[in-house]
């Protein structure tokens, strides 16, 4: 990373991708960049772009919103997604997912901001 004059642009960048870096020592993945592999403390991980596919592995409706603005979108469901690359990731989620289905990363608008929207991969 500290060689590289800019990042691969993601969801957080209004981008429709979801990018996780990967250590070139020892093959870690992690979610949140960072200058060094959180594994073994290798510098520079690769940022790469995650393939949208996964398994639910846990699940929360939210049926009482914390902002005025998420008001709007009540009931809306919070999932952690063990994506098929490796990292763990919060997101949001149909709201009849449960825990063990393979989703499918889509983008929407989520109190004006772009965000990961998981759906249930069809068969």
């Amino acid at each position: 990373m500290s060689g590289e004059a800019e990042h691969v642009a993601d969801w957080t960048k209004g981008e429709h991708a979801i990018v996780y870096q990967s250590c070139a020592a020892c093959g870690a993945t992690q979610y949140f960049r960072r200058s060094f592999c959180a594994a073994c403390g290798t510098p520079d991980p690769q940022d790469k772009r995650a393939s949208g596919q996964g398994t639910v592995y846990a699940t929360s409706l939210v049926v009482r919103a914390a902002t005025p603005e998420a008001r709007a979108h009540v009931p809306y469901n919070i999932i952690l997604v063990d994506t098929a690359e490796g990292f763990r990731m919060m997101a949001h989620g149909d709201n009849d997912l449960k825990i063990g289905d393979r989703v499918t990363a889509r983008y929407q608008r989520f109190t004006d901001r772009l965000v990961p929207y998981f759906t249930r991969t069809k068969s």
